[in-house]
């Protein structure tokens, strides 16, 4: 039998556990579908529209706790996720917005407890603080003085969050480089000037992060050694 010009042969497990972790995902796309199918900028704020927009995140958690259930960086991508949520909540109110930092922020802190200090490798940070640091000197001026301070620390934890995903590599890193757009679009858009299309590319972008690093906890961690 003649096989030139065939590829690899398929690993038909492989397949089969790509196509449970997508039936695990579908919820998570769906209900991204519906958020963005019944946002509207003119709606006020409401406890209908604060559950639809966390419920893929939720979706995400309920995922990894099905595919990924016994390993330790399971658990906190799972913690990291629920914080997640709650800030998602506490940001449909205006008045609640240190709140949602201060649960986006304990998110953040996970994340770095899942992606470690190990390989250290401190020339990834270089880019990142090149990156981050020009921008939050762009948008302290506009900053009102009582979120000074806590954006700033907020900056920092999301960059040490970006080194480390970038360290991590795979879709962790791709996933933490998003959540830094996302949250860097939503940052100027609310303090410097109002985006075009904002909200779509905050959420998008949020959204897409979230289950990246989900997607990086399931398969486990393919950090980069030197």
């Amino acid at each position: 039998m003649d096989t030139r010009g065939r590829g690899p042969p398929r690993e038909p497990g492989l397949a089969v556990h790509n196509v449970h972790i997508a039936r695990w995902l579908s919820p998570f796309f769906l209900t991204c579908t519906i958020y963005f199918l019944l946002w509207n900028p003119e709606d006020p704020p409401s406890p209908l529209h604060a559950l639809v927009k966390c419920l893929p995140v939720l979706c995400l958690a309920v995922c990894l706790r099905a595919l990924s259930p016994s390993r330790s960086y399971t658990a906190l991508v799972q913690g990291a996720l629920l914080c997640s949520a709650v800030g998602d909540i506490c940001l449909i109110w205006p008045d609640a917005f240190l709140y949602g930092m201060v649960a986006f922020a304990t998110a953040h802190l996970l994340y770095l407890a899942t992606f470690g200090f190990s390989p250290l490798q401190p020339a990834t940070l270089l880019p990142v603080a090149l990156a981050c640091i020009p921008y939050y000197g762009l948008l302290l001026p506009h900053l009102p003085p009582d979120k000074a301070l806590p954006v700033a620390a907020y900056a920092l934890l999301l960059a040490a969050v970006l080194w480390r995903g970038l360290v991590w590599g795979g879709s962790a890193g791709l996933g933490a480089l998003l959540f830094t757009i996302s949250d860097a679009v939503l940052a100027w858009d609310a303090f410097a000037q109002p985006l075009p299309r904002a909200h779509l590319v905050v959420m998008t972008t949020y959204y897409a992060a979230q289950a990246l690093i989900t997607l990086s906890a399931i398969s486990g961690p393919r950090h980069k050694r030197n």
